[in-house]
């Protein structure tokens, strides 16, 4: 499916509000409100748009510590990846889990609700025999931007 340039603006539109009016998301993009209509329509069926949700803002409903992991493996075979990365999407606290190249086998992104949690859960994977063979961990002390991910082109350049 070929996007053009009013398309770009929907997603990008829907992506930042997902529960603008029709006739906002319209007015958004200087069209009548059934065209506008038909295009989110078409966007749907064909796969781009694949549902709509909720940001919720953890913080206000619990205390939690974000935590970043780097993680090596001692072995790079097709087996060993594929057990940690079982353990890594059965594990709740990750929330991010990112196959990397260069240095580090890869990065998490971990929610706990404090240290010594992050401390036994990183505990509890050693004993496990997941294959970790070493680590880094980088408390978050602050959050200078956070965005879900999405689309990051500008609309105007398919013009």
């Amino acid at each position: 499916m070929r996007l053009d340039r009013y398309d770009i603006k929907i997603l990008q539109i829907l992506h930042r509000q997902g529960r603008i009016t029709k006739s906002g998301l319209a007015d958004a993009i200087s069209l009548s409100v059934s065209p506008c209509w038909e295009r989110v329509k078409r966007l749907e069926e064909a796969g781009i748009i694949e549902g709509y949700g909720v940001r919720i803002n953890s913080e206000a409903l619990f205390r939690y510590t974000p935590v970043l992991v780097e993680v090596s493996l001692k072995q790079h075979s097709a087996e060993a990846f594929q057990r940690f990365e079982q353990a890594m999407i059965d594990c709740e606290q990750v929330v991010d889990c990112y196959a990397t190249g260069g240095g580090v086998d890869y990065i998490l992104r971990v929610m706990c609700e404090g240290i010594d949690q992050y401390q036994r859960l990183i505990d509890g994977w050693l004993e496990s025999n997941i294959g970790i063979e070493r680590y880094f961990t980088y408390i978050v002390t602050k959050t200078i931007k956070q965005q879900p991910p999405g689309l990051v082109f500008d609309a105007d350049a398919l013009a």
